[in-house]
């Protein structure tokens, strides 16, 4: 019978008013792979935040038992010292810095003040092979793409001689070869005896890597699942993660007709903003229609969210050319001002960095793009902009207890809602909804893409980017394909799969 590594037991977290966990347990074996999963708000970030000292000892109750020991840790570092390092979903590295000064930050080589920038780059350039990086560890983090800062994030916790790694929602911005290529390093890296535990709402990575899998539902541990016993089906897994079946993971759409040509963009082409002689978008022909959804699928760096914002109001990039009807109206949209004015919505795929503030309350948030509304001789009308709120809190479901509460202290998939809300609001005829999925649970999804049925149900279009195939194909009335900044393919629903997008895009190019 294999070691167990990691045991919390009984451990309760209460934060003011809401009790985020409710006598949790949990039990990690020595050289498995754990996954956590469950809804937005279940519990499994703060979780891992007890077990990484982020909530220090007395902030909680329950025990942590660490290699046979009662832990109890005051801060990360003293987690860290025991080998157990946690990666957030957000990346903790500085961009203008080089690979192996963010390896070594707060843990540096060298003696007294002197860093020794030998040690501190031989070393770094060790972990990076670990983890299969081919990158000098002089390269600044900006040079490189999301999926290998992914990897520089592991090689520093190795650095640090990790026995517990905990990566949280690890993929969410990973594209799928780089994530099953993330997955295998795990795997890897298990054989080598390292433990560690993941958060992930992808289901289907959590039943190709994970060894048991642990459900939380509000606060509470729900079950444990053997994967390596018999294999585990999502549709198990989201049982225990919702607490019901979810027969149709993707809502079918009756009777919407769709209707006339109400937005075209012909030949767009657009340069990088920092190297004008970079084409990011090349000579792209895109049309959708009322009571559409249109789906752009491709791998990452395609150049879709590079697409969506140069068409919205020319919010990215340099040199744009092409021609963009509205109705039948040429148009030259500007500004994001003037995409709002000619009712053009674009939800980002980064919703804490540009799409909400995360320090405001809901109802700020909820009525920020279209402030005319509710505002009177450019004096806001509290009252109003307080009642729009609680109706977009009631219509889409937000789990929040009123809409006075912070965005920042919301799950993710309830910031999502606020932040569809905002737009919502500004009552667009065309949403470009940009990764409008990205790292929430299966509940919030369904409730998401119910959204979405409404909107075009009522005339909308929608335009739907998502690095999810399996998302593109159960939502999408028609899909492009996108590979190094073209269109390769266009593809009613019906002739759509997941080997056609993908040969589309591979015979294209290099497909990487």
């Amino acid at each position: 019978m294999a070691k167990v590594l990691l045991e919390m037991k009984n451990i309760t977290k209460t934060f003011p008013g809401v009790k985020a966990l409710d006598n949790v347990n949990l039990k990690v074996e020595e050289g498995e792979i754990h996954a956590l999963v469950g809804e937005n708000g279940a519990g499994k970030s703060t979780l891992m935040n007890v077990l990484s000292g982020i909530y220090p000892y007395g902030t909680y109750e329950g025990d942590i038992i660490y290699d046979g020991e009662v832990c109890k840790f005051d801060k990360i570092k003293d987690s860290e010292e025991k080998g157990i390092v946690i990666i957030h979903q957000e990346l903790a590295l500085i961009p203008y810095m080089s690979i192996g000064e963010n390896m070594f930050l707060g843990n540096e080589r060298g003696k007294s003040a002197a860093i020794d920038w030998n040690e501190t780059y031989g070393e770094a350039d060790k972990y990076l092979k670990m983890v299969g990086l081919s990158e000098s560890s002089r390269v600044l983090v900006k040079e490189i793409g999301v999926g290998k800062q992914q990897l520089v994030e592991i090689a520093k916790a190795l650095a640090k001689h990790a026995r517990l790694l905990i990566l949280d929602e690890p993929t969410s911005s990973l594209n799928e070869t780089d994530s099953r290529a993330l997955l295998d390093l795990l795997l890897k890296f298990k054989e080598e005896g390292l433990t560690s535990i993941i958060i992930s709402h992808k289901l289907n990575e959590v039943a190709y890597v994970a060894d048991k899998i642990t459900v939380v539902r509000d606060g509470a541990t729900i079950e444990t699942l053997d994967n390596r016993a018999t294999e585990i089906s999502e549709d198990r897994i989201i049982r225990g993660m919702v607490g019901r079946e979810i027969t149709d993971r993707f809502p079918k759409r009756h009777n919407v007709e769709i209707g006339d040509v109400n937005m075209e963009v012909k030949d767009w082409t657009v340069f990088h903003p920092l190297y004008p002689e970079r084409k990011v978008v090349d000579g792209v022909n895109l049309n959708v229609r009322k009571g559409e959804v249109v789906g752009i699928y491709g791998l990452m760096g395609a150049g879709r969210t590079e697409l969506a914002m140069s068409i919205f109001g020319r919010s990215y990039g340099t040199g744009i050319s092409g021609t963009m009807t509205l109705n039948g109206e040429t148009v030259e949209l500007k500004t994001v001002k003037d995409a709002i004015k000619k009712k053009l919505a674009y939800v980002t795929e980064d919703r804490k960095g540009n799409g909400l503030v995360l320090t405001n309350p809901i109802k700020i948030n909820t009525t920020l793009a279209n402030l005319d509304s509710i505002s009177s001789k450019k004096i806001i009308d509290k009252d109003k902009e307080y009642q729009v709120a609680v109706e977009y809190k009631e219509k889409l479901k937000t789990k929040a207890p009123t809409v006075e509460q912070n965005v920042g202290n919301l799950s993710g998939g309830n910031q999502q809602k606020v932040l569809l809300a905002k737009w919502m609001f500004a009552d667009p005829e065309i949403l470009i909804l940009d990764e409008p999925t990205r790292g929430i649970d299966v509940g919030a999804k369904y409730e998401i893409y119910c959204i979405i049925n409404d909107l075009v149900a009522a005339g909308k279009s929608v335009i739907m980017i998502s690095s999810e195939l399996p998302e593109v194909l159960g939502m999408s009335d028609r899909i492009y394909v996108m590979n190094e900044g073209k269109f390769v393919g266009e593809l009613a629903s019906s002739e759509a799969n997941q080997e056609v997008i993908m040969q589309s895009i591979l015979k294209s190019g290099k497909g990487e």
